[in-house]
Parts: C-alpha cells; sequence; structure tokens
C-alpha cells in the first residue's frame, strides 16, 4: 500500500464532485444497509469471536442501530443538504444570504473496539451522507470484525472514495501523519491527546468521542414498581453493552445511606434473573476483550482497599475472558476503581448522607460523558440541568439517548469534542458556508469616507436596529448628536 499515492487519488476523486452529488451520497448509504443485511450472520460471528456477544446484543447494539441511523439519513438528506436561507437587516436592500452545507474533503475515521462494527459504521453514515470521501481504520483489538469491515465493506461501496486501512498503533499513527479535511476519534482519553496533537501540525479540526466515569444517581425511591424499575435498567445499562466495557455504561452509582442495603438487595435478585446463577454460561454478558484488559480488571478488583468492599460476584474466569457481575459498596475514593474508567462489569456504590450532595460529589469531579438520575423529586432534576456539566442527562433511564437521532450524542471537557448522530453526524462533517449576494441598484453610502459625526448617528442607529431614527435622521427631522474627541 502506497498511502500518500491513495490518499492522492482520493482527493482527486473528491474534486472531481461525484462524492457531492445526493445520488452518490443516496447509493452509498443503501450500499451500506445492504451489506449490514446481506452480511448480518457474518457480523454476528465477528462480535462473537471478538467479544463474546450474543447475537441479540450484536443487532440491539450494532446492527439495529445502524440500520435505523442509515433509514434516517435516507428520509432527511435532501432536506439535510439543501441551503437555508439566512435573514439580513432590513438596510441591506437588495441583498440575499443562504447558508450552503458543503463537505469538508477527506476524512479520517478512527474506531474503537467495543463497538467495532457500530463505532465504525455510525460516523461513516454522517460522512457519507456529508460528501466526503474517507479512510476508516478500524480496531486491531476486534481483529475479526476489522478484517470483516476491509474484505467486504469494499464490494459494497465506492471504494475510490472510500477506504478500510487495518493495522495496529504503528499503522494509526503514519496515518495521523497525513493532512486531513477532518480526523473523528473514538476511544480512550489518552489515545485522544495524542490524535488532538497529530492535528494541531495541519489545524485539522477534530471530533473526539472520548468517556471516562459516568455516575448514575439513584433517590430513595418509594413505589416498588419505580424501585424496580430502576433497577432493572441500571443493571441492563452497566452490565448490558459489552459487558461495561462502554463509554455511555454506568460507572458508579450514589446512593444514600438509608436506601443502599434495599438497592443492594434488588440489585443481587435482578442480575441472578437476568443473567442466571451462572452468567458466563446464560451467554446473556460479553467477555473481556483481551487479557491486557482483564487484568487491569483484575488489579482494580484485587486491590487490598477494594477487596473488602465487594458484596455481590467478583468471580473471574481468566482462560475465558470472563468476569462475573460485580458489585461493591464504598471502596476508597483513592483507589484506582473511583479514579479510573472502569470500562467493565464492575459497579461502585457510593454512600451519601443526602442525595443532594451527589451534585457536589459530581461536580469534584471531570465533566463526564453522560450523568443518569434515577429520581421523581423535580427539584432535584432542576439542579441537576443547572448546577452540573456533562455530556448529556438522563433522568429515570440510561444509555437510551444513544440511539436518539434527533439528539447530539458527545462529551465535553475530557469526556469528549464535539457530538454526532443523525443530523449532527452530517453537520459533523460538514461545513456550513455562508453565501451572500448584492446588488448594485442598492447602496449604504455612508460605510464610506470622509467621515463625520452625521455618519457616525447613521452607524450607531443601524447597529442598534433602529431604523426609525435612520430615517428621521436621512430626512433631516432629526440632529445627529455630536462627539467630543
Amino acid at each position: 500500500m502506497n498511502l500518500e499515492r491513495d490518499l492522492q487519488d482520493m482527493r482527486e476523486y473528491y474534486r472531481s464532485g461525484k462524492t457531492k452529488e445526493a445520488s452518490w451520497r443516496k447509493l452509498q448509504l443503501q450500499r451500506l444497509k445492504a451489506f449490514l443485511k446481506e452480511k448480518e450472520r457474518d457480523i454476528y460471528r465477528a462480535l462473537n469471536q471478538d467479544l463474546g456477544k450474543h447475537h441479540v446484543e450484536a443487532f440491539r447494539d450494532e446492527i439495529g442501530v445502524l440500520q435505523k441511523s442509515i433509514n434516517f439519513a435516507l428520509q432527511n438528506l435532501k432536506e439535510w443538504m439543501s441551503s437555508k436561507k439566512a435573514k439580513l437587516p432590513a438596510v441591506a436592500v437588495l441583498s440575499y444570504a443562504e447558508i450552503v452545507p458543503e463537505p469538508l474533503g477527506l476524512v479520517l475515521i478512527i474506531s474503537s473496539w467495543n463497538f467495532p462494527i457500530g463505532l465504525s459504521l455510525e460516523p461513516l453514515i454522517g460522512a457519507i451522507a456529508a460528501g466526503n470521501t474517507v479512510v476508516l481504520k478500524p480496531s486491531e483489538l476486534a481483529s475479526a470484525s476489522s478484517s470483516l469491515l476491509a474484505n467486504a465493506l469494499p464490494t459494497y461501496i465506492d471504494s475510490e472514495a472510500i477506504k478500510v486501512i487495518e493495522g495496529g498503533p504503528a499503522v494509526g499513527e503514519q496515518l495521523l501523519q497525513q493532512k486531513w479535511d477532518k480526523i473523528f476519534f473514538t476511544g480512550s482519553t489518552r489515545v485522544g491527546r495524542m490524535v488532538m496533537s497529530a492535528a494541531v501540525k495541519h489545524l485539522t479540526p477534530i471530533t473526539l468521542e472520548l468517556g471516562g466515569k459516568c455516575p448514575a444517581i439513584i433517590d430513595s425511591l418509594t413505589s416498588s414498581w419505580d424501585k424496580e424499575a430502576a433497577v432493572k435498567r441500571i443493571i441492563v445499562s452497566k452490565y448490558g453493552p459489552c459487558a461495561g466495557q462502554a463509554c455511555i455504561a454506568i460507572d458508579y452509582l450514589l446512593v444514600e445511606e438509608k436506601f443502599t442495603s434495599t438497592l443492594v438487595e434488588l440489585l443481587k435478585v435482578h442480575i441472578k434473573k437476568m443473567f442466571g446463577e451462572n452468567p458466563r454460561k446464560s451467554n446473556s454478558i460479553a467477555r473481556i476483550i483481551n487479557k491486557h484488559h482483564f487484568s487491569r480488571l483484575k488489579n482494580l478488583l484485587n486491590d487490598p482497599m477494594v477487596k473488602d468492599s465487594i458484596v455481590y460476584g467478583g468471580s473471574m474466569d481468566e482462560a475465558n475472558l470472563f468476569i462475573e457481575p460485580t458489585v461493591l459498596v464504598d471502596p476508597p475514593l483513592q483507589a484506582a476503581i473511583m479514579t479510573e474508567e472502569i470500562f467493565g462489569p464492575l459497579l461502585p456504590i457510593i454512600t451519601l448522607k443526602r442525595i443532594e450532595d451527589s451534585i457536589d460529589f459530581i461536580n469534584s469531579r471531570p465533566k463526564p460523558l453522560v450523568i443518569y438520575a434515577f429520581t421523581k423529586n423535580e427539584r432535584l432534576q432542576r439542579r441537576m440541568v443547572s448546577e452540573t456539566s456533562s455530556g448529556s442527562i438522563v433522568f429515570n433511564d440510561a444509555v437510551i439517548q444513544f440511539v436518539a437521532d434527533t439528539l447530539p450524542f458527545g462529551g465535553i471537557g475530557e469526556s469528549g469534542i464535539g457530538s454526532y448522530h443523525g443530523k449532527f453526524s452530517f453537520d459533523a462533517f460538514s461545513h456550513h458556508k455562508p453565501v451572500a449576494r448584492r446588488s448594485y441598484l442598492s447602496e449604504i453610502w455612508f460605510r464610506f469616507p470622509p467621515w463625520n459625526d452625521y455618519k457616525l448617528q447613521l452607524f450607531e442607529l443601524v447597529y442598534n436596529y433602529d431604523y426609525l431614527g435612520m430615517l428621521l435622521v436621512i430626512l433631516g427631522l432629526k440632529r445627529p448628536r455630536k462627539v467630543a474627541i
């Protein structure tokens, strides 16, 4: 592979204007949809091989989500591509303006291993819809999924405009050294910093989809129905998405001391209901991606300060890279399990005197990707919205915001830069170009020197949208003010 030559060919293909055509964009999205349909079984096998995902989980979190996103893009593509009229001030007589979305050019997408199909193709949908040429680098850690994308996807889509490049860190570094019109990265904060540093060289715009420690606040709910609903949603949002190896998975719970024992007992009951007495044999929970990450999680639990806080689970099967759903109560806040993103099936519960104290607890830490809050207390909900900062906030559920095409998905601060999904994906890979047109038949004549107080008065009135006052000054019915310098 001659990377520089291939990228030059892709730039020339972009300059031909082919990718800007609505028909090209629509066809590529349709072919991407066909890939998902015709290679569905291959995708299931790859995700099972890489992560041990059950095919229902794979459809729920990856294939189905992508089909929905493609359908949404196809339904709205014409509107997204159309220019939007922009209103100009009344003084700009015989002037017109519009905002025209245009593709950025040649873009790079680097995806993550935890949703290796979904996080590769979701941004690709936006990049195609916006009319770009694209290089996609899947994660080498999910090797079966990466190989499937590299070998099968080019037979469906325009391989002159969209290329899949496999490889490890060395290939990633080589790609980052090239000049791009946009870099879209999903992964860890550590690598995100490297991507951001590389982008500085060419002042390349970036989107960073990172992560962090997403808290979930659970209030002392009074209704047994509410308690059970909240606990089930917490469990499926912690252990369900790739065994907790997800940036949007709940990282830890914040709960009032008096509600802790009730919560722990409900968690135990419903974990067993969902995953059985032997979760590994249920095939309903994914495995850890590799030995490195297994060891990392093992070390979090084996910390002497943490071991005694385990109240449920904790067993590990290193040969099969499986860790059962685990619950801990009040591990030390200085322990790694409470300072690092967990990214696995370990759920610490931190107790508080008052649930309102959760606001200060969250604000004392880096801004999370998402805050989840299970509460019917409207005052607390308002305070959470106004007094905390996060990529998003969800009340009384978790993870569902990820599948909503009408909501932007992204972080803030250390949890990410930029957002995507639905129209926001199109916008992430577009430049919204202002286009203004003027007639020669009208003129804003007072913008030209020489200067005097009369023109100053007209400027002042125009900038304050006082068109009546402007008319009075022009007609001589209002004297311009004198300015003493």
